[in-house]
This record gives structure tokens, sequence and C-alpha cells, in this order.
């Protein structure tokens, strides 16, 4: 028997309903994901194992929901709430809009698979096609400084899928957690700190500087966004932005630049 499948007699005594549990405890240790008091959304979450894992890490004070399509047996061991839906239906996103709040998820993950064909192009393809849709719905629930991890299969489309990934986070990992069996070609991309921000790096705006930072930088708001700019209060003026975090951005005066967003 080799190392990989002890993860299933493992899962067995300890109790978790599946040997993917192990997956996202290594992911969490890898990435820091989880933390308590947590709001945590859990796609394709049946029979169940991650939300057991995200249960016990965001404890009483957190929020763990699941969705999929199949029923997820009650956790009577956790106080987890599961939604039995598809996420294209507006239904479905409904009650999954409810159940996190207006406050937002702080981690939305997805363990989704396609159901397999044996032909790796199509079952890649699939893969991503979920993946991109675990994406929208990140997109749609995580507050700023969220967490993103997904599954998806190597292949021709990853690269693209993880620069998509990458324009809303502020940094992306692809990891493959030792519990991955030898064989599967999975791999998870694990994108920390979701960016709301109207700007990116590059873009070039008009601003006037309305305030002055502690550290005597002038403060500029774009669409509520926060702009430091080495500016004094009062100037208008056109800045490159430099760099972009979760809820502040830095920017450089540009002379002369036309804006560009």
């Amino acid at each position: 028997m080799s190392g990989k499948d002890d993860y299933y007699n493992r899962s067995k005594q300890q109790g978790y309903r599946a040997r993917s549990a192990y997956k996202l405890k290594q992911l969490d240790e890898e990435a820091d994901l989880l933390a308590p008091g947590d709001t945590v959304v859990d796609l394709g979450a049946a029979p169940g194992g991650w939300l057991q894992v995200a249960a016990e890490e965001v404890g009483e004070g957190g929020t763990v929901v699941g969705v999929d399509l199949q029923r997820i047996e009650a956790l009577d061991d956790h106080d987890v709430e599961t939604i039995r839906g598809d996420m294209t239906e507006e239904r479905t996103r409904h009650y999954l809009r409810e159940a996190v709040g207006e406050r937002g998820a702080d981690v939305v993950a997805s363990d989704m698979a396609p159901n397999m064909t044996g032909e790796y192009s199509l079952d890649h393809a699939r893969s991503v096609h979920l993946a991109r849709q675990a994406l929208d719905t990140a997109d749609e629930l995580l507050a700023t400084g969220g967490d993103f991890v997904v599954k998806v299969f190597q292949g021709e489309d990853l690269d693209a899928f993880r620069d998509d990934v990458s324009e809303s986070f502020q940094y992306v990992r692809t990891v493959s957690p030792p519990a991955s069996r030898d064989a599967s070609s999975e791999v998870y991309l694990v994108a920390k700190g979701y960016t709301t921000s109207p700007v990116a790096e590059g873009d070039r705006v008009e601003v006037t500087i309305e305030e002055e930072g502690d550290e005597g930088d002038g403060i500029a708001y774009v669409d509520g966004y926060t702009l430091f700019v080495d500016a004094d209060v009062g100037e208008t003026l056109a800045v490159e932005v430099t760099d972009v975090k979760p809820r502040f951005g830095f920017a450089e005066p540009v002379d002369g630049a036309e804006p560009s967003a």
C-alpha cells in the first residue's frame, strides 16, 4: 500500500467523510486560508470532508456553507449550512448570498471536478469550465481581502485561467498537496487578497488630493478607493497607479499624461 492510500485509512479513523479532507488541511497549512470566525463557502461540497475541516478551523464564531448538486448528509458534530443546487442557477446563488450575508465570504473554496470521460483534453477543458464558475462565485461573494482556492486539471488552458484569477487577487500560487494521488493531474490555485479596486497597476487617472496621510503623502479617492500620492492637498494631477492592495493603492504623478481610466 502506498503512502497516498494511507489518507483513506486516516479519514476513516479520524472521522472525515473523504480523504480529500487532508487536501484542504494541507492547503490551509501551506497558505493560511482558514481562521477562527471566518465565513467559508465550499463549492462541490459533497460528501462533506472539506466542510468538516472548515468548520473545525473557523470554530463556533464562524460560518460554513456548502453547495452541491448532491444531497449532503447533516454533519452532527458541526453547525454547517448546506444548499442543494446548481451554481449556474440564480435560485441557488440567491440562497447562497443569503447564507453568506452582506459582509461577504472570507474564503471561497472549490473542489469541484467534472465527470471523467477518459479523454484528457476534454476532462481538462471541463475542469477549467467548473473552475471559472467557481471564480464567478468568488467575484460575487468574497469580501475585500478574501481568499480563493480552486481545483483544476493541468493542461493548455491552465495558464490563461491563472492569469484571469490574478487580475482579482494580490497573488496566486499553484499548489499540489501531498494528499493528491500520484496519478492525478489536479492542482490547486490558491489566490490571496481579493481586490475590488476600480484601478489596476499601470492605469493613468486624474485625481485631486483631498487629504494628507500619516506619512505625509497625499490621499486621493477613485470611486471611493484610496490612492496614496506624493503630492500636496488641493492639487489636481495625472497619476500612474504603481501598486494595488485590497483596501488602498499607490500612484505616482505623471507629467502631461492623458488619463487611461
